[in-house]
């Protein structure tokens, strides 16, 4: 029996393992292992052209219902506590210690650059800013519109997504116009969701084919990368999206615990696996001469995934939630909600 929105951390799951697996794999490319240069290529452009943009489709499943919620003033602030905090938080976090270990790692890390975050995100932390912006943009849109106008939305934002080249005058603007098609689709994709779990086994079929009919073309026949962005790439993310649903859907017909947990604990891993990954790449490659390619993206990826759940863990048990939430007295929901209440 399908468990309602199991088939959502399901694809979670399976977009952070992507996510983990190809920062390894970058990583070990980056600091000059002994790797297949055209094979590593080949599967982190498949990688790329989707795993991504799985991410901001899920994020705009259940943006709709937040907003008629909350409001938009509501769900801005709300976005403040639960992605904003995070991203700075954990953008200095990480950022400094890779300063103090820049002489180990593959980057030459500045403190200038951690503390320009507000206008140039780095690493993997690029995400959270892209989706808050999306967040604040698409809620002053769907505010002023009724359901019937998602699909024209949608479509709206293909367009700038094909020619955003032309189009960007800043970082945010290339983050919104670059990604914000995928957050729609999202929540375009709730007029039809139940057609997919009324059919998920067949459209897995369907679309597990065009995905592989799809990326060997994109990538064999024609010999493209995900950077060459456009009508191809956003064809392709689609086709993959839609891939990644079904089959999430289909998992969602029984449960499977430590990937149900994986994809529950998603933001987490997001935010920690860098740490964990590379400085298992460092210990290995630096300190014991490891070299061993499949080792590396085996145990880079299993510990990029364990040591997050491992900190969230001692986040919980120590009571440190402040390093994900923030505390009360810096909540920007709690502000809004005080500010709200008239003071007898």
């Amino acid at each position: 029996m399908q468990e309602r929105n199991a088939w959502v951390d399901y694809a979670k799951a399976i977009g952070i393992i992507l996510v983990v697996y190809g920062h390894v794999a970058r990583g070990v490319f980056n600091a000059g292992l002994p790797m297949d240069e055209t094979r590593y290529v080949l599967v982190d452009s498949i990688i790329y052209s989707f795993h991504m943009p799985l991410f901001f489709f899920l994020s705009g499943l259940f943006f709709y219902d937040s907003l008629m919620k909350r409001g938009t003033t509501g769900l801005i602030v709300n976005k403040v506590d639960t992605v904003a905090y995070p991203f700075i938080v954990w953008s200095l976090l990480q950022g400094f210690i890779e300063v103090v270990l820049s002489n180990y790692t593959n980057g030459d890390v500045t403190v200038t650059e951690v503390l320009s975050l507000l206008w140039s995100p780095r690493a993997q932390f690029w995400f959270l800013y892209a989706l808050f912006f999306i967040f604040v943009v698409c809620a002053f849109i769907y505010a002023k519109v009724g359901r019937g106008m998602f699909l024209p939305i949608l479509l709206g934002f293909g367009v700038l997504y094909v020619f955003k080249q032309d189009l960007t005058f800043g970082t945010i603007s290339s983050f919104v116009l670059g990604n914000a098609v995928f957050f729609t689709l999202g929540v375009a994709f709730n007029e039809i969701k139940g057609y997919f779990l009324a059919r998920h086994v067949r459209l897995t079929w369907l679309f597990g084919a065009l995905f592989v009919i799809g990326q060997y073309l994109f990538h064999v026949t024609f010999g493209l990368n995900w950077t060459v962005g456009g009508l191809p790439v956003l064809a392709l993310a689609t086709v993959s999206i839609m891939f990644m649903v079904a089959l999430s859907m289909w998992l969602g017909r029984v449960r499977i615990e430590w990937l149900l947990f994986i994809g529950a604990s998603s933001m987490t891993i997001y935010l920690v696996h860098i740490l964990a990954g590379s400085g298992l790449r460092v210990v290995l490659a630096s300190f014991l001469g490891v070299d061993n390619i499949p080792l590396h993206l085996v145990l880079g990826t299993l510990v990029g995934i364990a040591a997050p759940l491992v900190v969230q863990a001692i986040i919980k048990r120590y009571d440190l939630s402040f390093l994900l939430t923030p505390p009360k007295p810096l909540s920007a929901t709690r502000l809004h909600v005080r500010r709200a209440v008239p003071q007898g």
